[in-house]
């Protein structure tokens, strides 16, 4: 019975969402409010939002204050080694010893020592855009080119978690590699791009 109260709930407030009762944008009921309007146990309505949200149509982190999200405007990121025009989030920094997977991308010895820093990249409105994880040995040097791979991903946890998606959505991840004058790596970088608002190429 308290999984079907979850789903008619989540069915109830789907439709709320759809009529426009809860338009895009708009801050999202907290799970308690919800039980005290619909006269559901507080397990109960908090499933039915972890549902809308799993299924798309709300956004936010964990924990924090959710909101119906906006259908999403595709675009497309022409040169994913142009610097992003808008603002940073959250900026994370440390000094690991890197895996062998690692070491191809960057042609060192697995077990170095490099450089990582994670940034949450933001549109205007402050809603994360992509997240970019990059590595490098040493200083970081200026480069003369670029390449870059695309493939299809699916976030993990952390990646979601920092661009308010539901863990395993689908997204691009863009496997770029910058070079010096000479071919050697200077850095390499993971883009993560929620899918269903991103393309990548000319």
């Amino acid at each position: 019975m308290p999984e079907a109260q979850q789903h008619r709930l989540a069915a109830q407030l789907l439709q709320r969402i759809q009529d426009g009762i809860y338009p895009p944008g708009a801050a999202f009921p907290s799970y308690r409010a919800l039980a005290a309007e619909f006269g559901a146990g507080h397990g109960a309505a908090y499933r039915a939002v972890q549902i809308l949200r799993t299924n798309g149509h709300l956004e936010g982190r964990p924990r924090g204050r959710l909101t119906v999200r906006h259908p999403p405007g595709v675009r497309t990121l022409a040169d994913p080694d142009a610097e992003w025009p808008f603002g940073h989030g959250e900026t994370e920094r440390s000094r690991p010893r890197v895996s062998a997977e690692l070491a191809l991308r960057l042609r060192c010895e697995p077990g170095a020592q490099v450089s990582r820093e994670r940034v949450e990249l933001l549109d205007p409105d402050g809603r994360p855009a992509m997240l970019v994880t990059s590595w490098w040995r040493g200083r970081r040097r200026p480069h003369a080119a670029m390449r870059y791979v695309v493939s299809l991903h699916r976030m993990a946890p952390e990646e979601a978690h920092m661009l308010g998606m539901p863990a395993g959505a689908l997204a691009l991840l863009v496997d770029r590699t910058r070079l010096d004058a000479s071919g050697s790596v200077t850095e390499v970088a993971d883009l993560v791009l929620p899918a269903d608002r991103w393309t990548v190429g000319g």
